[in-house]
């Protein structure tokens, strides 16, 4: 018989160990969560520096076209209406990102913005965003030239600090997740749903955590007490634990990188508090160019929070990750090489059937929130099956 007093642990506080977590414990078992941080809330955790609402690892804003996953989180926080839109610095001038008409007009002569908009109008007919690789492979030399333009300015730099390598050699998904827009829709996001936790997400994750059946252990680094046997059993503490384990942080640790370290890239983040009602017209404005940094948060714009005279902003530098040195592993590196070694790791996982991956860094995949808690909400489903 266990000597445990719960019946499921997670390692994790993020969305994907606490979406979980609550499920299994509304279910009626007792979970319990080591959390390796002082803090609940993963990425998205949030405090108050000098009275702004500020996000410890960088900006988390709420985007999502799953009304059941918005309807879910409702049930643990009020909601503050926000459409995120990003200003790039380009050649001198504030223009939307992603690159839209507005851009254009901004950065190219009136009759020659005029002629592009005719002609990107006929040549993708009922389209509203396009991949700026299609443009530069198009074969209207015009469009092509603007493609090349966009690709110039906008990706390669931006692209070659925030992955360490240039634009050519990224996947082409990472390319196409910020498109160009043919029209005036200025919104980085185009989900029906768009918000902002009213009282911030710290607050949303201390609501879905307040259950009788959760107890939740801070400071606690689950790899020094968790281990694996070769006959399949998972012991914590030296015992056997027969109940199920989420697991939500990097398989390679897991095996003390056994088969190699999962390769991430990182963010080395400046915050800084500056003396003044207002820092720059967005809440964030991307530097794909000259700077080190690839852009800048300024947080009371993303949260509506007013504090006059004050305000913090946030400048990110792309860094490469390595284990031990005190950055975060931010972003998969998507590569066949990485996705690879990434399934050996799953295929040595397959002989423990009480353990169970999730979210960001379990998966080897980047997340936007609401798909990792969609994810959380199935795996539940897929554990009180069993």
């Amino acid at each position: 018989m266990s000597g445990f007093p719960f019946d499921a642990l997670v390692v994790g506080a993020g969305f994907a160990g606490a979406v979980t977590a609550r499920e299994l414990a509304e279910a009626g078992l007792r979970v319990k969560i080591l959390e390796r941080r002082d803090q609940i809330g993963g990425n998205m955790y949030d405090y108050e520096r000098d009275g702004v609402l500020t996000h410890l690892y960088g900006p988390h804003i709420f985007h999502t076209g799953n009304q059941a996953v918005y309807d879910y989180l409702s049930r643990f926080t009020d909601w503050v209406p926000y459409e995120h839109r990003v200003l790039g610095r380009i050649r001198g001038k504030y223009v939307p990102i992603p690159f839209n008409f507005t851009s254009m007009e901004a950065l190219f002569p009136a009759e020659q913005a005029a002629r592009l908009r005719e002609k990107l109008s006929a040549a993708y007919p009922g389209e509203s965003r396009v991949s700026v690789l299609d443009l530069m492979n198009s074969p209207d030399a015009d469009i092509a030239e603007l493609g090349a333009f966009v690709f110039e300015n906008v990706f390669v730099h931006y692209t070659a600090k925030q992955w360490g390598m240039p634009a050519e050699q990224v996947d082409r998904s990472v390319i196409n997740r910020v498109p160009v827009v043919l029209g005036y829709d200025d919104r980085y996001f185009r989900d029906p749903i768009q918000a902002m936790p009213k009282q911030g997400f710290t607050a949303l994750f201390t609501a879905m955590l307040d259950h009788a059946n959760i107890s939740v252990e801070l400071g606690c680094d689950a790899l020094s007490r968790l281990s694996l046997t070769r006959d399949g059993r998972v012991l914590l503490d030296g015992e056997a634990f027969h109940g199920p384990v989420v697991y939500t942080g990097a398989p390679d640790e897991l095996l003390g990188r056994a088969l190699g370290a999962l390769p991430y890239r990182s963010l080395r983040l400046d915050f800084e508090t500056v003396p003044a009602d207002s820092f720059q017209p967005a809440s964030v404005v991307n530097y794909p160019n000259e700077e080190d940094f690839t852009r800048i948060t300024e947080f009371k714009k993303l949260t509506g929070q007013v504090c006059p005279g004050r305000t913090v902003i946030l400048r990110e530098y792309p860094a490469r990750y390595q284990p031990d040195s005190g950055l975060e592993p931010y972003y998969p590196i998507d590569s066949a090489e990485s996705h690879a070694l990434y399934a050996r790791y799953r295929e040595a996982f397959d002989r423990y059937p009480s353990l169970y991956f999730c979210g960001r860094l379990a998966d080897y995949k980047y997340y936007n929130m609401d798909a990792a808690v969609a994810a959380a909400l199935a795996l539940a489903k897929k554990i009180l099956a069993r």
